[in-house]
């Protein structure tokens, strides 16, 4: 009987694309996923549809704009009958494990209203079996391995702390209280192979999913100070724009929110490259356990029965333009790496066409035989993974941003003037060019990537009005393709429903 096939869907939180190609990527050291980029395809223009945390994972795993799914913040549900990854891959006979979190909002609807689940964003997508919890505002299975290797813990909301030598003050690079093999990323590694020991050769379908390098920016020891700061291109200058969206940004979006232990900081040029710094050791502890993980799947003949998908779910901005986070306009906060190797595709190619978040789902339900549901909005990249380059692939890729809250108005509502309704805005890549679209009356910004770049919008510039209408009109041509299709490609016939392409 033949053996099964397995998929490994690897997502990394908040990890930027220039990491791998681009002018950080000069600076960090990342050998196994370079070394997996060699027998992979790597698609170089790939843009996460939204942010943050939990709308990003929603489309990733819906296959769906959030202007659809509609589960546009950390916190706002996900329609219960949302088609999704984990539910689809059922239907082919596998269990979907979930290794870390998924940050699912759950429906409330269909909850009752006593039910935990419905009192944190860190919810599981329905469908998945979690093997191993690791949200954030928990992480409870790797505290508990802490305490068992004799660890004095802190209270949970100290974790992240940088600790000083006794008697010193500390310092921004100073190691967190455990060892690098201790590490979250350690523990979540050590957890995964250890369950994929007893599921050799049954066909699996696991979601592995990384914290790091997310902040707080703080990590073990020898990752704190593995980079010289100093020899690390600086972040890109603070444009001279005074865009009302920009500046509400430049407000609130600082440094200090990237770490923990501090109750000011100030964003001298030394504490922002030594924060870089720090971010780029992240990533390498986490390159450092993904180069586990494959040779685990190497070691015991799996790797090529594997289909291996390594991402991200957004960007972070680390002090570029003067902000950080991903809440924002830029392409640091959207543009974010995706390798995929197909065992049985082409290896080392490189696709410098747009793709989208959207596209992951469909990709992997292809690869496995499955159906994509109607309601999916992305496509599938198999045919690149092949070797293959459709006529017909898109020309621009889409993302969307809600900067509001129903419940407590955000700083951009109140010094914008803004309802929650108001306060989103989308943004459509084509070409050279970039469109920022708000809603609430806020003016457009427009880049052109090879005059000024995202230094210089030219949005009210009269002789770019050309173009400015353009891109408006491709946007609002996509917002109308690429609305809800959960029923509307199906018709009611003498022979029953019937759904189309």
């Amino acid at each position: 009987m033949a053996r099964r096939r397995n998929v490994l869907f690897i997502l990394i939180d908040q990890l930027r694309a220039d990491l791998l190609h681009g002018p950080i990527a000069d600076h960090v050291d990342l050998p196994n996923l370079r070394a997996f980029m060699d027998e992979a395809v790597a698609f170089r223009r790939h843009y996460s549809v939204c942010n943050p945390c939990g709308p990003s994972r929603a489309s990733i795993l819906t296959g769906q704009y959030a202007m659809n799914h509609r589960s546009v913040r950390n916190g706002t549900p996900l329609r219960h009958d949302a088609p999704n990854l984990a539910l689809e891959v059922r239907k082919l006979g596998y269990a979907p494990l979930l290794f870390g979190y998924s940050d699912t909002s759950l429906d409330p609807r269909v909850h009752d209203a006593d039910d935990p689940r419905l009192r944190t964003y860190e919810g599981v997508m329905p469908g998945f079996d979690e093997v191993v919890e690791m949200g954030s505002e928990v992480s409870q299975p790797w505290r508990d391995d802490l305490a068992a290797k004799g660890y004095d813990l802190p209270d949970y909301a100290r974790f992240y702390e940088p600790q000083p030598a006794p008697g010193a003050p500390r310092r921004l690079d100073d190691p967190v209280f455990y060892r690098a093999e201790d590490s979250d990323t350690a523990f979540l590694t050590n957890a995964f192979l250890e369950d994929l020991r007893g599921r050799e050769n049954t066909g699996w379908f696991a979601h592995l999913t990384y914290i790091r390098p997310h902040p707080p920016l703080v990590a073990p020891a020898p990752y704190n100070r593995m980079y010289d700061p100093q020899a690390l291109p600086p972040p890109a200058a603070v444009p001279d724009d005074d865009h009302p969206f920009l500046r509400t940004c430049a407000q609130v979006q600082r440094a200090i929110k990237t770490v923990d232990g501090f109750d000011t900081l100030d964003e001298t040029p030394d504490n922002i490259q030594t924060l870089r710094a720090i971010y780029l050791g992240l990533a390498t502890e986490v390159d450092h356990h993904i180069g586990r993980v494959i040779a685990f799947l190497r070691e015991t003949g799996q790797y090529d029965d594997t289909l291996i998908v390594i991402g991200a779910d957004h960007g972070e901005m680390l002090g570029d333009f003067g902000v950080w986070g991903k809440t924002n306009v830029y392409d640091a906060g959207y543009h974010v790496p995706l390798l995929i190797r197909d065992p049985r595709g082409v290896s080392g190619r490189t696709v410098d066409l747009p793709t989208e978040s959207v596209d992951v789902m469909p990709t992997i339900l292809e690869w496995l035989g499955g159906d994509v549901p109607s309601a999916v909005n992305g496509r599938s990249l198999m045919p690149f993974l092949q070797g293959n380059t459709p006529e017909d692939w898109r020309k621009s890729s889409y993302s969307e941003l809600a900067f509001g809250n129903p419940v407590t108005p955000t700083f951009w509502q109140s010094e914008l003037g803004l309802s929650e309704a108001e306060a989103n805005m989308a943004i459509l890549r084509k070409g050279d060019l970039t469109l920022i679209h708000f809603n609430g009356g806020l003016p457009p910004i427009l880049f052109d990537h090879t005059a000024g770049g995202e230094q210089v919008n030219i949005a009210a510039d009269t002789t770019r009005a050309a173009d400015l209408l353009s891109m408006t009109q491709a946007m609002l041509d996509h917002r109308m393709r690429f609305a809800d299709s959960t029923l509307s490609k199906t018709m009611l016939t003498k022979a029953g429903p019937v759904t189309g392409t």
